[in-house]
């Protein structure tokens, strides 16, 4: 069995999107999918994206993918390698994508002298929680997440003088 990593082109946005309704669905989300074909071509391959993806091939047959990009951390003046989603199809799990993804994402985060190679679970999702800690990583519990989505941020920016009509 050859596991292969490559970088995505916009000929992937199907087989992105399908592997995003993969993910969603395992994570009791599947509702929350605003993604298309489209947007993501738009969004993931357009001039002004600021992530990057990759696909991952067992003997050809795409079986999982990484979207991915560069964040910057203050306090070591240096950019971060930010992973939004690692996913891998279930039938090909245990089979060395997901370590083989994540060992590649590595490599380009030396390679771009970062300082941080970061990403979220999902509190429950203990398979994915014991595999990232067997690869050395470890959880940052001092740090909260916070977000602000759809009209929430648009009602944060209208009360800025700046935004504000």
């Amino acid at each position: 069995m050859a596991l292969t990593i490559r970088p995505a082109t916009a000929d992937d946005a199907a087989l992105i999107l399908h592997f995003i309704t993969e993910l969603a669905i395992y994570e009791k989300a599947e509702d929350q999918v605003a993604a298309t074909t489209e947007t993501i071509t738009s969004s993931l391959f357009g001039p002004q994206s600021p992530a990057k993806a990759l696909i991952c091939e067992l003997d050809g047959r795409a079986v999982g993918y990484a979207v991915y990009f560069f964040s910057y951390s203050t306090w070591q003046a240096k950019s971060g390698l930010y992973l939004e989603d690692l996913y891998v199809s279930p039938d090909a799990r245990g089979q060395g994508a997901g370590k083989r993804l994540l060992q590649h994402l590595a490599g380009i985060a030396v390679e771009n002298r970062c300082g941080r190679f970061e990403w979220s679970v999902l509190d429950w999702n203990t398979p994915a929680i014991e595999f990232y800690q067997s690869l050395g990583a470890k959880p940052q519990a001092e740090w909260i997440r916070y977000r602000v989505e759809d009209e929430a941020i648009r009602a944060l920016a209208l009360q800025s003088p700046e935004i504000a009509a």
